[in-house]
């Protein structure tokens, strides 16, 4: 399977362009640091505050997931024929294992080998103000998981590894973690966020993955929470910018519409997870401020939940 020569160029152009973008946040810091005629000293959150930080990535964020859950599940999103027994077990495990094994495994180990290997860098960053340290984290997390997912759209091999997202016939704050096992061991949030503490920008790396978290979330719900910015006139300066800025339940629904004969379905774009505006910058974009009345690919709807999740350990049977 080789890769479209258009789509070859495309990315080649759009990896150049992106590596200016990784470095904007941070030449922007030090331009900011230089004119203000200082150099900033270490000055870390309070014991508190990081507590708090901590506690609400680990359990806040699944606290809230649950919830937004409980309230698709009162909707009437998981009905018998949507969410039958291979579905939740696909849905469940997927949802389970980053949250009860890879997440604990990586940080725990992550923290315990990093001093082994950088043994000189530890909180090497801290001297990074909070929000700077945020701004610059927030641009390098969530490009790079651009590409992530792009490539794994547009490079056909990797297909196979993230086509678990897109099996299911409905949107749900499931979907958010619903992927293949390697898929998600070779993410590379968990890994960041880790090093990030280690490096000193704990506080802020933290923050992110909260942030990111939910709005990734509110994007595949089922609750189209923007639908009122589109409906009414004086919303729609506000609609204007926030559809170009983040994801939206919108333009991420139509990444995973069943087809895109209606001109609301684009699974050849709308990559961004937290920010959309990669999308508009590279031209992968696609708005509409409609919502697809079909999701998923039919074909790998009733493959079995072990084979979704661990291909190709285990081989699918519509393959």
């Amino acid at each position: 399977m080789q890769i479209d020569p258009a789509v070859r160029k495309s990315i080649f152009r759009d990896v150049s362009l992106s590596l200016l973008i990784y470095a904007l946040p941070v030449l922007l810091m030090y331009l900011s640091l230089s004119i203000r005629g200082y150099k900033p000293w270490q000055n870390p959150l309070s014991v508190g505050q990081t507590w708090f930080l901590h506690n609400w990535s680990n359990y806040g964020i699944s606290c809230f997931v649950l919830l937004l859950g409980v309230i698709e599940f009162l909707s009437g999103l998981y009905d018998r024929d949507r969410w039958d027994g291979n579905e939740k077990l696909t849905d469940l495990v997927c949802f389970a294992f980053p949250l009860l094994v890879l997440r604990p495994f990586v940080t725990y180990f992550g923290l315990k080998l990093l001093p082994l290997v950088l043994p000189g860098l530890k909180n090497v960053f801290s001297w990074v103000p909070f929000w700077w340290g945020f701004f610059i984290i927030c641009v390098a997390d969530d490009l790079t998981q651009y590409w992530y997912h792009r490539l794994h759209h547009q490079v056909p091999w990797l297909w196979r590894f993230h086509r678990t997202h897109h099996s299911a016939a409905y949107m749900g704050m499931s979907m958010a973690s619903r992927q293949n096992a390697f898929y998600t061991i070779f993410f590379s949030q968990i890994y960041l966020t880790s090093a990030l503490v280690y490096l000193g920008l704990g506080p802020s790396a933290l923050l992110v993955q909260t942030i990111k978290s939910m709005i990734t979330t509110l994007a595949h719900s089922s609750i189209t929470w923007d639908k009122p910015f589109y409906r009414y006139r004086v919303l729609h300066p506000v609609a204007w910018v926030l559809e170009r800025v983040i994801s939206t339940p919108a333009t991420h629904h139509a990444h995973h519409a069943a087809t895109t004969e209606d001109g609301v379905g684009y699974y050849k774009g709308n990559f961004g997870n937290m920010f959309f505006l990669w999308d508009v910058i590279f031209g992968t974009a696609h708005i509409s401020r409609q919502y697809p009345n079909a999701y998923g690919i039919s074909h790998y709807e009733k493959d079995q939940w072990y084979a979704q999740f661990l291909w190709p350990v285990f081989k699918s049977k519509v393959e």
